[in-house]
């Protein structure tokens, strides 16, 4: 059988596809932006193919010859979603009949009857448009998913754990039936292959049915924390609660907001009627608990398939780098900088491709974690976001507040000359910022650092914000130049010195009360 996947850069498609490759089936993947996917090591084996779900032709060039299309894709942060959403749902319903698609799978949100937030009531509207296709439509409903860098679970997480009190709104009473990112897949895969009579929505949900208040203190109990206290307060509205998750989590106010609405309803499971067409697994479905220490696990292992920030930031597309030969017009401020050392090329790019997240950028800590938590007071992305792996980088990867743009010339672990990471600034800010890190061979065994912020000014303010910071760019940006340098020559191996034990002295140690790796 021949799958398309839609939304193959998001936090359910990313982990769809490899699970279809392992069963043989062939995958195309629609998807913007091909270069986020170059760096994914199942992505060789599928079929990329650029393209919008708001472009016609795209869409139908896509649903050629193609059996099951799954429908992954949902807005959260445009501001005009819900018209992108149907006007998308539409042309994939129109392509997917036209081309003799034999079935469509649609993720949307379990629901309650009634009145719907914006968001829910946008994605019941999607799983409707396409079930009236013609085309035969699984659509399946899932509440809140626990796994391993989902935007649901990470807001659980931090809250949990970085406030032993908390003031909570009333709706933290409502009850919810969470769903394992596992079982979630597992019915995505099964759904391809229903009989073609069975057009309808489906409720999934795990075995457990909990408030988030029980959510909270059972996630602590698994985390090894104290119980935490909660004192309920009234008047904290969806929307405080949202500025309230944005400046306390990772989690931007763009994204808490919709999940937030969800969470006003009770969202539990008004049929079971998927196990008679997918029975649970000998081992039954993953209760709560479980599901948490999985996804622990993962996080503790640096084992995160994919994240909630894995798509763009109300998708910003990857603007040129303005100060490229070909750009035209506009001001660009620079600040460039450059480093020799004698550590060996391959020895300092391990150090600029392990930059961010739990390491940090390498100078002036307090100046960085300042401008972060303006950013998150700003309703911005801040700099909690951290990394997906310790080590490793993909292209599209979100890291801290930047998005790995480009991450080019890594030849079998070595590097070649002008091996470059760049990284576009998704931070509230006038104007649109790059950094770029390049290493290339210097005298000898040695190397040379060579770094580059640019910025292209959006009016008065912008250019007002470029001076604002430009006397701390000698502190920031030089010392970073500096330190980078340094520790890639500390961690480089020395006669009686073991390089592992040297580059792990750099690697970020483990917080306690976390549970150690495993295999979930």
């Amino acid at each position: 059988m021949r799958h398309l996947v839609t939304g193959a850069t998001g936090y359910i498609g990313g982990r769809l596809a490899p699970r279809l490759l392992e069963n043989g089936t062939t995958v195309r993947c629609l998807v913007r932006d091909p270069g986020k996917l170059r760096d994914v090591p199942w992505a060789a084996k599928a079929e990329i193919v650029q393209g919008d779900l708001l472009d016609p032709d795209a869409v139908r060039a896509a649903c050629a010859d193609v059996d099951v299309v799954y429908f992954l894709v949902h807005s959260l942060s445009d501001s005009d979603f819900a018209a992108n959403d149907r006007r998308a749902a539409l042309l994939v319903a129109q392509a997917a009949r036209e081309a003799g698609v034999r079935r469509i799978v649609y993720l949307g949100g379990l629901h309650p009857e009634g009145a719907l937030s914006e968001h829910l009531a946008s994605r019941t509207e999607v799983g409707e448009i396409l079930l009236r296709s013609g085309v035969p439509t699984v659509v399946l409903q899932a509440a809140v998913i626990l796994g391993s860098g989902s935007a649901s679970f990470e807001m659980l997480r931090y809250l949990t754990e970085r406030l032993p009190v908390m003031l909570t709104p009333r709706w933290v009473h409502n009850r919810i039936q969470p769903i394992a990112v596992r079982d979630v897949l597992r019915y995505l895969v099964a759904a391809a292959e229903l009989p073609p009579e069975v057009n309808r929505t489906f409720d999934v949900g795990g075995p457990d049915v909990l408030t988030y208040l029980d959510m909270m203190q059972r996630y602590a109990a698994v985390a090894g924390l104290p119980r935490r206290q909660i004192i309920p307060v009234p008047v904290l509205t969806p929307r405080l609660s949202a500025h309230w998750v944005n400046v306390v989590t990772p989690v931007p106010k763009g994204i808490a907001a919709p999940l937030i609405d969800s969470l006003v309803h009770e969202v539990v499971c008004r049929e079971d009627d998927v196990r008679a067409f997918v029975p649970d697994p000998p081992e039954g479905r993953i209760g709560y608990d479980q599901a948490v220490e999985l996804a622990l696990q993962k996080i503790g292992g640096g084992d995160v398939e994919t994240r909630w920030c894995g798509a763009s930031i109300g998708d910003t597309p990857a603007y040129p780098l303005p100060s490229d030969p070909d750009w035209s017009g506009g001001s660009v401020y620079l600040d460039e900088r450059e480093q020799p050392s004698t550590a060996t090329p391959d020895e300092l790019w391990r150090v600029v491709r392990g930059i961010g997240g739990e390491r940090g950028w390498y100078s002036f800590p307090l100046a960085w974690s300042v401008r972060g938590w303006m950013d998150r007071l700003a309703g911005g992305v801040g700099l909690s976001r951290g990394r997906r792996d310790p080590d490793e980088l993909h292209t599209g990867d979100a890291l801290d507040w930047w998005r790995v743009e480009e991450l080019r010339n890594r030849v079998g672990g070595e590097v070649d000359a002008g091996a470059l990471l760049r990284l576009r600034a998704e931070m509230k800010v006038p104007g649109q910022a790059w950094l770029e890190m390049g290493v290339r061979p210097g005298p000898g065994t040695g190397s040379v650092y060579h770094q580059r912020a640019v910025f292209l000014p959006n009016g008065l303010a912008g250019h007002l914000y470029w001076w604002a910071v430009a006397p701390f760019h000698g502190i920031v940006f030089g010392g970073m130049v500096r330190n980078i340098a340094r520790t890639a020559e500390r961690s480089a191996p020395r006669p009686g010195r073991d390089r592992t034990a040297a580059w792990l002295r750099t690697r970020p140690r483990r917080r306690a009360g976390r549970p150690r790796p495993g295999t979930g």
